[in-house]
């Protein structure tokens, strides 16, 4: 059991540093429009809104950090191409945050291909291995994963019979309720321990990622489950363990449904043809889902912060007087994120489990 004087404690701390990371979030990327709205007061641009939302949530191949006068900080990433036979490593540093060519290859400013490496000469896109941004945050929350999970586990072996303590204390409750309110409820009690370590992995990936994605530094930032091939791989393994776990049963109900009348199933098997395109669009909405919800918190956060610099390209005292009102309601939609990180998480892993308790369940 966890001491409540020391969870209000925890929770009260947790929201001091959640609304340090917010406003923290709202100077940097400030800091980042406020240097846009110098140079386009020279160049007498205006704010492009639209441009910089696409640019935080897309995926990119080095990490931006801020912009400092006229100087980006950003961490370059390793590119890795194979075109024409070759392999070609280098930093994404030699792009000059995409402005020139190197060895051949250059970013895309415009077209089909637009912000993916390209061949100078023929257009073509190479076969890119690149560590993108979200694969580089994607690396890191699986170290930090393996690092929590097994002192975690340590925790068990040391205080084997005794009360948990610091991080298994603050986990547990999370693990007993995926294994206890999902896995064991929706699977049933002979069959639910084969699935819950998947069950317990994805629900933690997707946690993890969306409170890093909430976070305005690195390693934060990344729009990870934001991202559809992520999403898409996620919704993949999912549908990979429910049609091989699948038995006798759950393809008795899609191929001949019992109870149903023999007209929708001869001459033309109406009834079978929907079964099997449900097959298909449970795990597509499972990607969508995830990757909708989170993708629309980023946009609606950044439109907020976005009127600032659209209101003060108007006019300055404009600008700082809408300020108050864009600060106030993106911190509470970052807030509101905290909420929808776990959310989705969980529904994810409902979801998961549901599919694979449809899949064991046997002919009563």
């Amino acid at each position: 059991m966890i001491n409540i004087d020391r969870f209000r404690s925890w929770r009260m701390k947790g929201i001091a540093l959640i609304t340090f990371f917010l406003i923290f979030s709202l100077g940097l990327q400030a800091a980042d429009h406020g240097d846009d709205h110098t140079k386009n007061a020279h160049s007498k641009k205006e704010f492009n809104a639209g441009k910089k939302i696409i640019e935080h949530i897309v995926d990119s191949y080095y990490w931006h950090i801020l912009d400092w006068r006229e100087t980006s900080v950003a961490i370059p990433l390793p590119v890795i191409l194979y075109d024409e036979g070759k392999f070609h490593f280098f930093m994404s540093s030699k792009f000059h945050h995409g402005h020139d060519a190197y060895k051949g290859f250059e970013i895309a400013h415009d077209g089909p291909n637009k912000g993916k490496i390209i061949n100078t000469e023929t257009h073509k896109k190479p076969l890119d291995l690149s560590i993108t941004k979200n694969a580089f945050a994607v690396l890191i929350s699986l170290a930090l994963m393996l690092i929590i999970f097994l002192n975690v586990a340590k925790s068990y072996k040391k205080r084997a019979g005794h009360a948990p303590k610091g991080l298994q204390s603050l986990l547990e409750p999370l693990i007993i309720f995926i294994r206890d309110d999902i896995a064991k409820a929706s699977i049933g009690e002979k069959k639910y321990e084969k699935y819950t370590p998947f069950l317990l992995s994805i629900f933690f990936f997707i946690f993890l990622n969306n409170l890093l994605g909430l976070v305005p530094f690195f390693p934060g930032g990344a729009n990870v489950t934001g991202n559809i091939s992520v999403t898409m791989v996620l919704a993949l393994f999912t549908f990979v363990i429910t049609t091989i776990s699948g038995n006798k049963n759950y393809w008795t109900h899609i191929i001949n449904m019992p109870g149903v009348p023999w007209w929708l199933k001869f001459p033309v098997p109406l009834m079978p043809i929907i079964e099997i395109i449900g097959l298909f669009t449970k795990p597509f909405v499972l990607m969508v889902r995830l990757f909708a919800n989170i993708t629309a918190g980023h946009i609606v956060v950044l439109s907020f912060v976005s009127l600032i610099f659209i209101f003060g390209n108007m006019n300055i005292a404009l600008g700082y007087g809408i300020s108050v009102f864009s600060v106030a309601f993106a911190v509470f939609i970052g807030l509101l994120e905290l909420l929808v990180a776990f959310i989705q998480a969980y529904v994810f892993t409902l979801l998961s489990a549901l599919y694979f308790g449809m899949a064991t369940e046997e002919h009563h």
